[in-house]
C-alpha cells in the first residue's frame, strides 16, 4: 500500500501553480512553453503528471471536456501561500512569529521601500 498523497505542494507543483495564477487558466502545454520561457526547461509528461497530480489535490479543476485539457486554479495565491506560510511557521519555528521576523531580518538587511511597507502595514495594525 503507497503512501496517501501529500496536501501541501512540492517545488516543481509550486512552479506550476504559479504559472496558473498568472494566466488564470491553462493548458499543460501552455504551462510548459511558460516554463521554458522563464528559463525552467520541463518535459511535457512531466508537466502533464503535475497538473493532474494538482487536479487530483483540488489545486486545479479541468474546465472542459475535449483536448487539450484547460485548467484553472480553485485556490488563490493569496490563501495558497497564508497557508504554506502558516505550516512554515508552525514547524520550523516552533508557531512564532517572532522567530521568524526575527530569521528574517537576520538575513538581510531591510529595503528603505520594504521599511515603508513594514510600518504601513504594523500602522494599519493598529487603527481599530
Amino acid at each position: 500500500m503507497g503512501r496517501p498523497a501529500a496536501k501541501e505542494l512540492t517545488e516543481r507543483e509550486l512552479e506550476v501553480m504559479h504559472v496558473f495564477w498568472r494566466r488564470g487558466e491553462a493548458t499543460a502545454a501552455e504551462v510548459r512553453d511558460e516554463l521554458a520561457d522563464s528559463g525552467l526547461a520541463r518535459a511535457y509528461t512531466t508537466i502533464a503528471t503535475l497538473v493532474r497530480i494538482l487536479a487530483d489535490k483540488q489545486f486545479l479543476i479541468q474546465t472542459n471536456d475535449e483536448r487539450p485539457f484547460r485548467y484553472r486554479p480553485t485556490r488563490s495565491y493569496e490563501e495558497v501561500s497564508r497557508t504554506l506560510l502558516g505550516d512554515l511557521i508552525d514547524r520550523v519555528f516552533g508557531g512564532s512569529r517572532e522567530k521568524l521576523l526575527v530569521q528574517l531580518m537576520e538575513q538581510k538587511a531591510l529595503t528603505p521601500e520594504e521599511r515603508a511597507l513594514l510600518e504601513a502595514t504594523l500602522r494599519e495594525e493598529e487603527t481599530p
